[in-house]
């Protein structure tokens, strides 16, 4: 096995092409990294740093994962490339609401640039406004220690900064994409959560050397991981079959159709997205409430801080509501439906037209809801460990689905480049299958 794999790798480098876009690739989120570190001008960092450490709240702390750290460092990367994943989940709603987004989506590769472009315009509006609301707040928290001069002057600086952060990033993800391997934006968010489990297996370490983690505890953390990261692999690359015959017809003097193929339905449709819509609308009232001294607001934000079984609840409740939710925008039974008839195809046993969309819809809801209960578990097996049982379980769920989702996508992007020049992937038979394979 592992010498397969040592060969496989090997292989990699023999490619011209595939060598060249994985050098890239890597390059690229060097100067990602290298950036996470460049701190934006007129800070006190290490005061912040601490700050924001001790008292950052649910929020800061979930937001500073995808920054890979440079949110509580408040460096030029501070945004991260959440304001591109908010504008383009944005855009991508308003498409089924507005009639001329609908019609773009609909023209091929020229809606898609257009749609692009909106995408990119939304990205700069949210990091502008959230770039001044970070340097209004820094000015107002702790009577201003955290900036050295303030006033616009220190305003327009971090604006600039921050959102020509944002928007470097933004361009560094599609050049990713189109001149290396795998989806450029999600081996950003990879390379920043990656960046933290380094310091998360320190900290496990620390603790057991001191003795407060024992041998035991330490296993039963080692099983755990193990056990959540298998479980996500077979689940992310889990497909329903749903199969489709092909009438025969003639054309001309030849007969075409006949054969049989499959709709392959996912089982976790909505990927990530839901945890970090749920975290994100949760966690920002229980920020708020840390940063206001009123009796009544601070006993609220804490009934939606991490680890009250209220907050547990409506976590798991708005998981699967966004699951759901998503799905439903994504994928549409009616049109997959009216495709098949257009092509003679049909569902053996379902009578083409309404009952061919009602069967899917059914199917889909079905296997929509085992993927919201198993990105519910995912997501609330941190809560139980840290809050529960009491076990320092530093590697979050939503930060393994997301290591294990790009790094099964970017491994079978590799995989489809080698089996495309004649070379053996990584597995001996088939084909390793992604998230969208």
């Amino acid at each position: 096995m592992f010498e397969r794999i040592i060969t496989s790798i090997r292989n990699i480098f023999q490619i011209p092409e595939l060598r060249q876009r994985l050098l890239f690739t890597v390059a690229m989120l060097a100067v990602y990294r290298i950036g996470a570190h460049v701190p934006t001008p007129g800070i006190n960092n290490a005061e912040l740093s601490r700050f924001l450490h001790e008292q950052g709240g649910a929020l800061l702390g979930f937001l500073d994962i995808f920054s890979g750290g440079a949110l509580s460092r408040l460096t030029i990367f501070a945004l991260g490339i959440m304001p591109y994943i908010s504008a383009s989940i944005i855009i991508q709603l308003l498409t089924v609401v507005i009639p001329h987004l609908t019609k773009l989506s609909k023209e091929g590769e020229r809606g898609r640039k257009k749609i692009i472009q909106y995408t990119r315009f939304g990205t700069v509006g949210i990091a502008l406004v959230q770039s001044f609301g970070i340097s209004i707040g820094l000015e107002g928290m702790n009577e201003g220690i955290f900036v050295q001069t303030p006033g616009w002057g220190f305003r327009l600086t971090a604006i600039i900064t921050l959102t020509a952060g944002t928007t470097f990033l933004m361009w560094l993800g599609e050049q990713i994409t189109e001149r290396g391997v795998g989806n450029g934006i999600s081996l950003i968010i990879f390379a920043g959560i990656i960046a933290g489990m380094p310091g998360a297996i320190f900290n496990t370490y620390e603790l057991y050397s001191s003795g407060q983690l024992g041998p035991v505890l330490l296993v039963v953390l080692a099983v755990v991981m193990l056990a959540v990261v298998t479980g996500i692999v077979f689940l992310e690359s889990s497909r329903r079959k749903v199969l489709v015959q092909y009438a025969k017809r003639m054309v001309g003097k030849r007969v075409y159709g006949g054969q049989s193929t499959h709709i392959p339905l996912k089982i976790n449709t909505a990927g990530v997205i839901p945890p970090i819509f749920a975290s994100s609308i949760i966690a920002f009232p229980a920020t708020i409430a840390g940063f206001v001294q009123v009796p009544w607001i601070q006993a609220a934000g804490q009934q939606l801080a991490p680890g009250s079984l209220f907050y547990t609840l409506v976590y798991v409740s708005m998981i699967i509501f966004f699951c759901f939710f998503y799905t439903a925008v994504v994928l549409n039974p009616v049109d997959m439906s009216d495709n098949m008839r257009k092509y003679g195809g049909f569902i053996p046993g379902i009578r083409p037209g309404q009952r061919t969309s009602d069967y899917i819809y059914k199917v889909l809801t079905r296997i929509t809801f085992a993927g919201a209960i198993y990105l519910a578990i995912v997501c609330v097996i941190p809560e139980v460990l840290i809050y529960r049982i009491g076990l320092p379980f530093y590697f979050g769920g939503t930060s393994l689905l997301i290591v294990v989702g790009v790094g099964l996508d970017t491994v079978q992007q590799i995989e489809s480049h080698m089996l495309m020049r004649n070379y053996e992937g990584f597995l001996a038979k088939g084909r390793l299958r992604g998230r969208s394979g």
